[in-house]
């Protein structure tokens, strides 16, 4: 087990981070781009500025783990191992990333770029999307009970296909609940 240690601009895009246990660790400008972190165990670990675009994620065990300024660019977090996966992204680019079918209750999301983010039956149960860009971001069978979306924009949601039970959304988020009406509101 490798604990309370920092890496700083590591490349591993070639090769791989050493398989294993990483506990209270640090990473800090590192590049996973299209990298194999599979069957890697990750606990109460900070990656700061770091490109996970294309990573692999097989297996991946992400257990409090928090992503700053990092690019995750089509990042597959369904392969992950779901065993107490626990996240939490702040200043991110999450553009073309996988949710499907995970249960990421309690997730904040805070000035994050959704576009296209697959949230596919996902359980994002009392999630805080704050002041994240969802365009194009599917929501199919989602639930979103709870969740904060008062500062995010350009979601399209049916709240006939959605769990949205309490949820909080402004008056002009609003709008997005309707976009499947064709409605026009002034």
């Amino acid at each position: 087990m490798i604990e309370n240690k920092l890496f700083e601009r590591g490349d591993y895009t070639v090769n791989s981070l050493p398989k294993g246990e990483y506990e209270n660790c640090r990473f800090v400008n590192c590049n996973f781009y299209g990298g194999d972190i599979s069957h890697i165990t990750f606990r109460e670990c900070t990656f700061d500025s770091c490109d996970f675009s294309l990573a692999k994620l097989k297996n991946t065990a992400l257990n409090d783990i928090h992503f700053v300024g990092c690019k995750l660019l089509g990042v597959q977090f369904d392969e992950c191992n779901q065993f107490l996966l626990s996240l939490d992204f702040e200043n991110c680019v999450l553009k073309l990333a996988v949710f499907y079918k995970l249960k990421v209750r309690k997730t904040n999301f805070k000035n994050c770029n959704l576009q296209e983010t697959d949230f596919t039956e996902a359980d994002l149960t009392s999630s805080t999307f704050d002041n994240c860009d969802l365009q194009r971001a599917i929501f199919f069978k989602t639930t979103l009970e709870k969740a904060d979306f008062r500062t995010s924009f350009h979601y399209s949601i049916d709240p006939e296909l959605n769990r949205i039970t309490k949820a909080r959304f402004s008056r002009i988020g609003v709008v997005g609940l309707l976009d499947k009406y064709r409605i026009e509101i002034e």
